[in-house]
């Protein structure tokens, strides 16, 4: 019973596939497997690319990362510095104005001192 189930399946299946292949043409199959070799030596190029572009640019990151970190590092110390002498100056402008009362003038009066361009504010 199921041989027989099986070998009636297998013709059906047999009949089925001769009436597809009389649909097709074998021109377009044809067509289309040209097609698709195209179309897969395309993506191979591209893929190749792409594979050689990361290579690069991973190298470049490593380059560009060693300079970065350095440069942040010496920013780091830069402002630290800068933190350590602003601090000392505003020590000295307090010990001055302890002493020499009018030494600085008031926040009124100290714009007419001071004709530097403000550098924050856009041109």
């Amino acid at each position: 019973m199921e041989g027989e189930e099986k070998e009636s399946i297998r013709e059906a299946s047999k009949e089925w596939s001769d009436e597809f292949k009389t649909l097709v043409k074998t021109e377009d199959l044809d067509s289309l497997r040209h097609l698709q070799h195209l179309i897969l030596g395309r993506l191979q190029d591209s893929n190749a690319v792409l594979s050689h572009y990361n290579e690069f640019a991973e190298n470049c990151f490593t380059d560009v990362s060693l300079e970065f970190s350095r440069n942040t590092r010496l920013l780091k110390s830069m402002k630290a510095d800068l933190d350590y002498i602003f601090l000392k100056l505003r020590s000295i402008k307090a010990k001055i104005t302890e002493t020499y009362p009018d030494a600085f003038p008031d926040e009124s009066t100290s714009d007419a001192f001071d004709r530097r361009p403000n550098l924050e504010l856009p041109l």
